[in-house]
């Protein structure tokens, strides 16, 4: 992570904080992520309903299960979580579409495409995989290649003692963000999760996704095994493109907390503002 200032005549300092092979990248990612999850949401609603094992078929319990179910004259939409139900009419199992009340797992307005076509759904998601598969190893090849895993990423001995982490900890739940020196880095929270999503979430999206496909099975049959089966690797999918969802919201919610504007030019010009009278 360069840290050439810059500007120092406005009242601020300028680093070059992340460079254009991290910035592009990133925004390929977001169109990607984008339209992943859309169309795996639109192929999800073809079959609403998540299990472990290797069929998922002949009344096989599932653990997760989105339906439209008839109340009387009403019906609502169920969702099942384990024994649990909850009514999600109008968002899970029952939505509107063209102001009719449709039985689909997902609403219209969070699948592509909105209406429901599983072969397009399935088009949209395996080109943009790929894209996201090729954009995704650029990254590693220049990430290994430029040290910037090293360098950047990889925290030191003494950002993960107990006390530091538990300070950083405190001091996002205050919405207390680094200044000055500190802010020229990413903090330990943030090489920590950045790490877990590059070098965990995302492999296992890729390989569980993978691991459905009978084509891909034909080449490496043991990613059933290690899997479980292609039930438990659409689960396991499912789940995990939950949790990076469950990372970008917070993502973004830092982002916007801790100053959009200087973040959003951070990572599409490079230049990062830290005010000189934070300056350490």
């Amino acid at each position: 992570m360069a840290t050439t200032d810059a500007g120092k005549e406005t009242g601020r300092t300028l680093i070059y904080r992340h460079s254009l092979a991290v910035r592009l990248p990133h925004w390929v990612n977001v169109l990607c992520l984008t339209v992943l999850l859309m169309s795996g949401l639109q192929i999800f609603n073809a079959h609403p309903a998540l299990y472990w094992g290797q069929y998922g078929a002949d009344n096989d319990p599932s653990f997760i299960s989105m339906e439209a179910v008839e109340e009387g004259s009403e019906a609502k939409g169920r969702t099942h979580i384990g024994s649990l139900a909850f009514d999600t009419t109008g968002v899970l199992g029952l939505s509107n579409v063209d102001g009719e009340a449709t039985a689909r797992g997902f609403p219209s307005w969070l699948t592509l495409p909105s209406y429901q076509d599983l072969s397009t759904g399935r088009r949209w998601h395996f080109f943009f995989a790929w894209l996201f598969v090729l954009n995704g190893l650029v990254y590693l090849v220049y990430g290994l290649a430029s040290r910037h895993f090293r360098r950047d990423l990889a925290p030191g001995a003494r950002e993960l003692t107990l006390a530091h982490l538990g300070h950083e900890v405190v001091n996002h739940a205050r919405l207390r963000f680094p200044k000055g020196q500190e802010a020229r880095h990413y903090n330990t929270l943030q090489k920590l999760t950045y790490l877990v999503v590059i070098f965990l979430l995302l492999p296992l999206m890729v390989a569980t996704g993978l691991t459905m496909s009978p084509g891909f099975n034909a080449v490496a049959p043991w990613l059933l095994d290690v899997f479980g089966g292609r039930q438990s690797a659409r689960t396991l999918h499912f789940l995990t493109a939950f949790s990076l969802v469950a990372f970008v919201v917070v993502h973004v919610a830092m982002v916007i907390l801790s100053g959009v504007f200087n973040n959003l030019r951070s990572m599409i010009t490079g230049y990062y503002a830290i005010e000189q009278g934070d300056e350490q």
